[in-house]
């Protein structure tokens, strides 16, 4: 039960040994942000998929294409949106490379 947990401060506020409730720089108050933007962003994408999916086993049950339709075109925007946000992820990791700045 214990991996099922996540310590948010942990995880969230303190990365590298570096504490971010100080936020002494501007780096420090941006590396929050961008972690915290890449977890809403997973969280909208499941959410997305998952009322795609559900969306289209509706649509199949009333015999309704055009719900059908809607449940496929949001699946598709969340699979995009997906791979959207996994491309930005590897680009700012190839940026930290590049740089040596730690940013998540």
């Amino acid at each position: 039960m214990k991996h099922l947990a996540i310590d948010i401060v942990n995880e969230f506020f303190i990365a590298g040994g570096k504490r971010y409730e100080q936020l002494a720089d501007i780096g420090s108050l941006v590396s929050l942000f961008i972690k915290i933007v890449f977890v809403i962003a997973g969280v909208a994408i499941l959410f997305f998929f998952i009322l795609g999916g559900i969306s289209m086993i509706t649509g199949a049950g009333n015999n309704n294409p055009e719900q059908i339709e809607k449940g496929k075109q949001s699946a598709t925007s969340a699979l995009i949106g997906f791979v959207v946000v996994f491309v930005a992820y590897w680009i700012v990791q190839l940026i930290e490379l590049w740089t040596g700045i730690i940013i998540l």
